[in-house]
């Protein structure tokens, strides 16, 4: 499905089904060097059990057009764009790494619009390593392959992720590679990787919060790790909302490695 948002066409898969903006609506969002892809599992289910699906492809990624989001602020302002353009007046709002931050934050603008949010391999501050983020400018190929390496527990994931006989790590390196030269004129790693690690506006943002929050963290996760969820737990929790943490004994792509544990935990999560 493509809407015009901010007057580019932007890219949101419905998860097979037609968009009815009348039914409950939930917005997934992708983290660094990833599109709308990564939720295949997820949004096909939600999308056959009475959700309204949007998973987009953030602008300057893949098949969405615009200028690639040079910080999680500018990110936050094109989801309610996103909302505006679609017609849709309340939404879920479920992210993943960077999309985690970008949810966080978007939900914070939000507000009441916001019915629930899901962080999926959240962290904050979301610090990355000055030689990933060196690399990621200068040597892409080489910070593709060390991302993939910290971001997975196996090799071998569930058939289920992605269909008997994938390899997931390959299919991340080949979907990476596709998100890069989507966007000739800007380097979305780089820029994604910079956005993650300058954001500062996390505390703000929960104060913001009047939605329940879903944490789902992998506890084999080394490019986020369980622990730098915790201040935004704790913080979740003194304001008084609704908070669940789910721990899945994987890496950082929780919704390939564990895609059923993942999506039962959304679910059940959405359902209340």
């Amino acid at each position: 499905m493509e809407i015009l948002v901010n007057g580019a066409t932007t890219y949101c898969y419905t998860g097979g089904k037609p968009f009815d903006a009348a039914k409950p609506t939930a917005v997934f969002i992708h983290g660094v060097l990833n599109d709308h892809s990564v939720w295949a599992l997820q949004t096909r289910y939600l999308a056959h059990h009475g959700w309204n699906v949007l998973a987009v492809d953030l602008p300057g990624h893949c098949k969405s057009e615009g200028e690639a989001p040079a910080s999680v602020e500018e990110a936050a302002d094109f989801v309610a764009a996103l909302l505006d353009a679609a017609g849709v007046q309340k939404a879920a709002l479920i992210g993943h790494s960077w999309g985690s931050l970008i949810a966080l934050e978007a939900a914070a603008r939000l507000k009441e619009r916001v019915s629930h949010l899901v962080l999926v391999g959240t962290a904050y501050p979301m610090k990355v390593s000055p030689a990933l983020i060196e690399a990621s400018l200068n040597e892409p190929e080489k910070a593709l392959k060390m991302v993939n390496v910290f971001s997975r527990s196996t090799l071998a994931a569930p058939p289920s992720a992605l269909g008997p006989g994938t390899w997931v790590y390959g299919a991340s390196l080949a979907l990476g590679r596709r998100v890069l030269r989507s966007n000739a004129a800007v380097n979305v790693f780089h820029r994604g990787f910079v956005a993650c690690d300058s954001y500062t506006g996390g505390e703000a943002a929960v104060a913001q919060l009047g939605c329940p929050v879903l944490f789902l963290l992998g506890g084999q996760d080394q490019m986020t790790q369980p622990k730098a969820a915790q201040g935004l737990i704790a913080a979740a929790k003194a304001k008084g909302l609704r908070v669940q943490v789910t721990h899945v004994p994987v890496g950082h792509h929780q919704m390939t490695e564990a895609p059923e544990e993942t999506l039962v935990a959304m679910r059940n999560f959405l359902a209340t």
